[in-house]
């Protein structure tokens, strides 16, 4: 449910440039707004990694498949169906995550997050981990852990305050009110908008 592939790099007369590319890292979970499982977790660590060590990839692109979400963060029917059952393993999740986020962090290519649609909860989070944010117009942003009793711990706490200060984080954070992508861009959390 996580895809990797290698796009070329186009020049500005739209011709490929031989030998370059843009690594594609896309959420494949369309059904569920591109919630990530433990396994699509893992996939995109390695993803990242590839990309990361890959000489002839330029850039990463990580986005979502479809036009509904970009990724609404951690997969609530595996959460209710194995997590909620077995708390200690919970804390091997998170760490896994926090893995995830790293590795977005330490890519040694510049990132692009590109959201088409919702960037929601641990999706917003990632997404906070990428260099770049470009969203389409109708895209909507925000947080939603407290509302299902989660705290927002793997990175809107960290990246929020010092993205968009530290009284409209607390709001965010403990709000949970969406808001627009001409918000989000306004905020300083998005470096472009473009036409849905």
């Amino acid at each position: 449910q996580v895809r990797y592939e290698k796009r070329p790099v186009l020049a500005h007369d739209g011709q490929p440039v031989a030998g370059l590319y843009n690594a594609w890292i896309t959420l494949d979970n369309p059904a569920q707004f591109n919630s990530y499982t433990t396994e699509m977790v893992k996939g995109t660590i390695l993803a990242f990694r590839a990309a990361s060590a890959a000489r002839d990839v330029v850039a990463v692109v990580f986005t979502g498949s479809g036009d509904k979400a970009f990724c609404t963060g951690g997969n609530t029917a595996e959460y209710a169906e194995y997590y909620a059952g077995n708390p200690q393993e919970y804390r091997a999740y998170m760490r896994l995550f926090n893995d995830m986020v790293s590795a977005i962090l330490a890519c040694d290519k510049p990132v692009i997050c590109r959201v088409n649609g919702m960037r929601i909860g641990g999706g917003q989070e990632i997404g906070m981990a990428c260099d770049f944010s470009i969203a389409q117009d109708l895209a909507r942003f925000g947080q939603a852990g407290p509302k299902h009793g989660s705290a927002p711990i793997g990175g809107a706490t960290d990246f929020l305050p010092v993205i968009i200060g530290a009284e409209r984080a607390m709001a965010a954070c403990v709000l949970c009110e969406p808001f627009s992508a001409h918000e989000a861009y306004h905020l300083g959390l998005l470096t472009g908008l473009v036409p849905a």
